[in-house]
């Protein structure tokens, strides 16, 4: 079955960001429930990087996060749901899923020439101070994933997953 892409660059960056909540889903589908919650990282000062469980948290909730900064710009109410710790893949898998399809239904309400914003006044501004555009959030969202998944890789190697 050949891909459908969709159309612009708004739907480049939903295209890429879709197959980078793939490719952690592919990596966390055959984690065992027992491994999902072992702490493999007891030494880090970082809360959300001790385990997979931890990990995996972090990154659904920063997508909510991400999706809900441009819905907020776009002027509409948002309340991110609250963070959850699960205790197996299937639902985090379900969780990522989800917050994918957030972020499609915010994408129905962007445009391609409301991507990129020069003027600083008119960027977001996130709860880590960082200020980007739509383009550049997105980037950073996509990269957050494949930054975290290759954490995970590494722990399933430590944990002989």
């Amino acid at each position: 079955m050949d891909k459908v892409y969709r159309q612009g660059a708004t739907g480049a960056l939903l295209d890429e960001y879709e197959k980078a909540v793939n490719e952690m889903v592919g990596c966390i589908s055959t984690i065992p429930d027992a491994t999902l919650v072992a702490v493999a990282d007891p030494v880090t000062q970082n809360p959300d990087c001790r385990s997979v469980q931890t990990i995996l948290s972090h990154v659904v909730s920063s997508m909510y996060s991400y999706a809900g900064y441009i819905h907020r710009w776009k002027g509409h109410d948002y309340t991110k749901p609250d963070k959850t710790l699960h205790t197996s893949a299937d639902k985090y898998i379900t969780d990522l899923k989800d917050a994918f399809q957030f972020t499609t239904t915010v994408f129905n309400d962007i445009s391609n020439d409301e991507l990129e914003e020069m003027e600083q006044s008119k960027k977001m501004l996130t709860g880590w101070g960082q200020v980007y555009d739509i383009e550049q959030l997105m980037e950073h969202a996509i990269v957050h994933i494949l930054r975290h998944r290759r954490q995970i890789e590494k722990m399933k190697l430590l944990l002989e997953v």
